[in-house]
């Protein structure tokens, strides 16, 4: 990975990247946002925390989200981690591509461990929820180092 296209912070002895231009949410989501639509991922954070990915489930095509409702889970060997919908639309794809290959979630969480797309509506009112990758690598760290000191 780039160190000009992520920011990454060491908790411990673990690194976690944030990867630049990109939103995020405090649960560990990411978001892109290109003409309106909405890329989803799960973070580096999030799924180094959560464990080897063996299951996602996500909403088919042509489904209502609401932001801050069930979005669906990603299933690890740690646990069943359920995600909540970072923004408001309708799904208008899923990463297939993790049904065969759910460890792309955990590979390359940035790029093809993609979960869904969201064809977003109210995408002004979603986007001052999330933080930019400056703003969430502070909250992530803080995250990390409340993690570290329960071991």
């Amino acid at each position: 990975m780039s160190g000009e296209e992520y920011l990454e912070a060491t908790v411990d002895k673990f690194v976690f990247t944030v990867k630049k231009g990109y939103l995020y949410d405090e649960q560990g989501l990411w978001v892109a946002i290109e003409n309106g639509v909405a890329r989803v991922g799960v973070t580096d954070y999030l799924q180094q925390k959560s464990g080897d990915v063996a299951f996602v489930n996500v909403p088919e095509p042509e489904t209502e989200v609401k932001r801050g409702q069930e979005l669906g889970s990603v299933e690890t060997i740690k646990a069943d981690v359920s995600i909540n919908s970072p923004v408001s639309g309708t799904t208008r794809e899923r990463n297939e591509e993790l049904d065969v290959r759910p460890e792309l979630v955990n590979e390359d969480p940035y790029g093809e461990g993609w979960l869904v797309l969201i064809e977003t509506t109210g995408l002004e009112s979603d986007r001052e929820e999330l933080l930019t990758a400056e703003e969430y690598l502070p909250a992530m760290k803080a995250q990390a180092e409340e993690e570290a000191r329960k071991r």
